[in-house]
């Protein structure tokens, strides 16, 4: 007989959201670790947002 899974709570479920939200996992030495993830703005990286949408004069 196997143990039941027990539910996360509303708390927990809110957390764990939160939580990949903020990080990511990758491989380092081939282990696992949760890194932060780079700032996205509309799921572009943040230069390349404001390359493609800032002015030629703020650009220079």
């Amino acid at each position: 007989m196997t143990k039941k899974k027990k539910k996360l709570t509303p708390a927990q479920k809110a957390a764990k959201k939160k939580r990949k939200k903020d990080y990511m996992t990758v491989f380092i030495n081939g282990k696992q670790k949760r890194v932060k993830r780079p700032q996205t703005i509309d799921g572009m990286d943040v230069d390349e947002f404001i390359k493609n949408n800032a002015d030629p004069i703020w650009l220079h």
